[in-house]
């Protein structure tokens, strides 16, 4: 070691050595940022990224090696052998080329360390070659001791460094990988240099190939900054693109397909960043229900695309009518929902209410026919109504019902008396206890259809309510009401049982899906009782498929993350369902192995009228077939979404047009894919809808 010290003290003009290490980190710093970025790409992109990586890796080990070199001190006359010192740096690019392809792509645990020795052996043979490509008036005389423990050094070094950065245990430890990379550079360079003694001779032949050292430093340089700026301006268009597809893409997943209006999830957001940063002052925030009246009778006179003109109209008119401060949003359905801060008494609010109120009033031209509708609007304020985003659009949903059953044509103020729903709420709470032990629950059956075939290739289950004296119960009803008092889990317990009890006893084959509620993945349990069901049941497990939102995985992410790798290991698949009607980040698909992607219905029933709905269903597809998922699109009602769907390349399908949820001795009997019924919107609100609500609970 001291011999090694020595050599770098008094061997080497530190001038040299410093520009060597600053050469060495910052091509070190650019090489990781590369090698992470071929790692998180697909395909044919991962082994670009992962080339450039070498290339730069490579080039920043040759050119630390020769500009140290530079400063070797020596009073003998040094050339370099161009030859050889070209060959040196095509050895170690391609080298630490393959070192990277190793750890990204090799199916072996140790790949990672596997990676970075083949890595360092490469840049110790480029040293020596490197070292031979000197022409010097003198003999090499070798000590093998240092030889070998210079090679040791860079295998380990590069091995540990692939190791920390494919593999950080900590936050820290992103930095290790790096630093273990210089560090086996720098030894394996030092080491080297202590090995080699060099005799001098009086006779040496001259080569007609030697470099000068100011010719070498020169192209060294020349190297590293067009190699090094290469890299960073394609690091950096990568950075951009990829910011503005994220962008696009949140732009997409925030607002509504049909209107351009932002969703449900951009007024949750919009709402709580406004009561981030609310003050405490006179100021309040006002939100405002409103629902357009006599909308279902045009959609059954003139059709769903009068319908969807209704609600494309309204939804521009009221945009024009904001003022600063002002937001608008579509809820679902015919529902909108506006929020106004600062509003300083329930007359601002009112008179915000009133205002949309009479854009809704105004006629919409519709082919020969002049539309008309109207508006029912509810209000409620914050802080003194609810102080949670979801309080306040209940309240507001809650005086905005009250104001439309009772004929109101103004907006209503939310009030504690209005709220006799919640009584209703508690009855059905005390009804459902006890209804899993009374047999008043069944399953339905929803077949799930392949797109080129039309086989059926499964079945989804959705839990019905026969309630003893209200008669069939919509799950729209009391699902939520069991999430809210905790009887989800043992409901979806029941459910998950009984769904793999049936499929277990099909002739064919055929995969079961369950709804999973965020209530019962938070449960320590739930991994446990799946395994127990599967083999009680004897079920295999790769015929049960769980379907979760992710609105049920973000509460806490990395028990989610852990849940969901448990039940992974016991060979169930996992869907996420309501693809790009929540958060929908790329992140939770990055970081959660889901086999399946469900896109929600509502795109696939605004596919006759919506661009924008077209658009985000090809962006599902081709970002689960990137990342080799399944797709499912549900709400499939025509032959229309099917050639649309088969054309994007959709794998797999669910809708009314191959059957609506059945019992299951409807489902045991044949049944021929039929054009959806044209009725079929027409049908009762409890009948209809539970298809489509019951994404989030078993």
């Amino acid at each position: 070691m001291l011999k090694v010290l020595s050599c770098l003290a008094t061997e080497h003009n530190p001038v040299f050595t410093l520009l060597a290490a600053l050469v060495c980190v910052s091509g070190v710093f650019l090489t990781f940022r590369l090698l992470a970025r071929g790692r998180r790409a697909e395909a044919a992109q991962s082994i670009l990224w992962l080339t450039l990586a070498g290339i730069i890796g490579g080039a920043t080990a040759w050119s630390t090696h020769f500009v140290a070199m530079l400063g070797y001190q020596t009073t003998l006359l040094i050339g370099y052998n161009a030859v050889l010192t070209v060959a040196s740096l095509a050895l170690v690019v391609v080298t630490t080329s393959i070192g990277f392809y190793i750890a990204a792509y090799c199916r072996v645990s140790w790949r990672a360390e596997a990676g970075g020795a083949v890595i360092g052996a490469g840049i110790a043979l480029m040293h020596y070659v490197g070292l031979h490509a000197l022409e010097v008036q003198g003999d090499f005389v070798w000590e093998w001791g240092y030889v070998i423990a210079s090679f040791a050094f860079a295998i380990l070094f590069s091995a540990l460094a692939l190791n920390q950065a494919t593999r950080p245990t900590t936050y820290m430890f992103r930095y290790s990988g790096k630093l273990a990379f210089v560090l086996g550079i720098v030894a394996l360079h030092f080491t080297g240099m202590t090995a080699l003694t060099i005799v001098p001779h009086a006779l040496v032949m001259p080569s007609t190939t030697v470099l000068s050292p100011s010719l070498l430093a020169g192209g060294v340089i020349a190297v590293m900054l067009i190699l090094g700026l290469v890299a960073m301006i394609t690091y950096m268009i990568d950075l951009q693109n990829a910011r503005h597809a994220g962008e696009r893409y949140r732009h997409l997943a925030l607002h509504d397909p049909l209107t351009g209006v932002e969703n449900r999830a951009g007024l949750e957001e919009h709402i709580e960043t406004l009561m981030t940063a609310y003050s405490g002052d006179t100021a309040r925030i006002a939100v405002v229900a409103i629902d357009l009246n006599r909308f279902k009778e045009i959609n059954d006179v003139h059709g769903h695309a009068a319908g969807d003109q209704v609600l494309r109209v309204f939804a521009a008119r009221a945009s024009e009518a904001l003022r600063d401060g002002e937001f608008l949003s579509r809820f679902g359905g015919d529902e909108f929902v506006a929020v106004k801060h600062p509003v300083y008494s329930r007359r601002d609010a009112a008179a915000f209410a009133a205002r949309l109120l009479a854009v809704a009033q105004r006629g919409i031209e519709w082919k020969d026919t002049t539309l008309s509708v109207s508006g029912s609007a509810g209000y409620a304020l914050y802080p003194e109504d609810a102080r949670s985003p979801a309080g306040l659009i209940e309240y507001a949903d809650i005086a905005m019902y009250h104001a439309k059953s009772h004929g109101e044509v103004n907006a209503v103020a939310y009030d504690p008396s209005l709220a006799a729903a919640n009584r209703e709420r508690s009855v059905i709470a005390m009804d459902l206890s006890g209804a899993v032990e009374r047999g008043e629950f069944e399953l339905y059956y929803q077949p799930q259809n392949d797109v080129a075939t039309r086989e059926v290739l499964g079945y989804e289950a959705l839990i019905r309510w026969h309630h003893p004296t209200l008669g069939m119960v919509s799950p729209a009803v009391f699902i939520p009401v069991a999430e809210e008092t905790g009887q989800i889990t043992h409901i979806g317990a029941w459910a998950l049982l009984d769904a793999c009890r049936e499929a277990a006893s099909w002739e064919k084959p055929l995969t079961v899906a369950v709804n999973v509620a965020a209530a019962q993945l938070a449960s320590e349990e739930f991994v446990r009782l799946v395994r127990e069901i599967l083999l009680e049941t004897g079920l295999e497990p790769h015929r049960l498929e769980l379907e979760m939102t992710e609105s049920g995985i973000i509460g806490d992410v990395p028990h989610a993350l852990h849940m969901v790798r448990q039940l992974k290991k016991l060979g169930v698949r996992i869907a996420m369902d309501d693809f790009g009607t929540g958060y929908s980040s790329l992140a939770t698909l990055q970081n959660f192995p889901f086999d399946k992607i469900k896109i929600d219905r509502e795109f696939i029933g605004n596919l006759g009228s919506n661009q924008h709905s077209a658009a985000i269903i090809k962006a599902a597809v081709i970002l689960g077939a990137s990342l080799d998922k399944t797709v499912v699109a549900e709400g499939v009602e025509s032959e229309e979404h099917m050639t649309f769907l088969e054309e994007v390349g959709c794998n797999t399908v669910q809708g009314y047009l191959f059957g609506k949820p059945q019992p299951v001795s409807a489902i045991l009997r044949p049944q021929k894919p039929a054009e959806a019924d044209p009725g079929l919107q027409l049908k009762s609100f409890a009948e209809a809808l539970p298809a489509e609500q019951l994404s989030a609970a078993s």
